[in-house]
């Protein structure tokens, strides 16, 4: 999955960008307080945005 369109869904599902990192940014699930890291690749493996939504409490609903 392309990295700008995975960010563009965490934002619409309400995660907010907590901070940069030096390789990743991490973002912030505000409803349930859970961050994790993105890496800045411009493709982002699905296994691997499966776990990052999994990790900030949202539903795995990857097409």
């Amino acid at each position: 999955m392309k990295r700008n369109e995975f960010v563009r869904r965490l934002l619409a599902e309400g995660c907010v960008l907590h901070r940069h990192g030096a390789r990743h940014d991490i973002y912030l699930n505000p409803s349930t307080g859970d961050k994790q890291p993105v890496p800045r690749h411009t493709e982002i493996d699905n296994r691997l945005v499966r776990h990052i939504r999994k990790n900030l409490g949202l539903k795995d609903n990857i097409n």
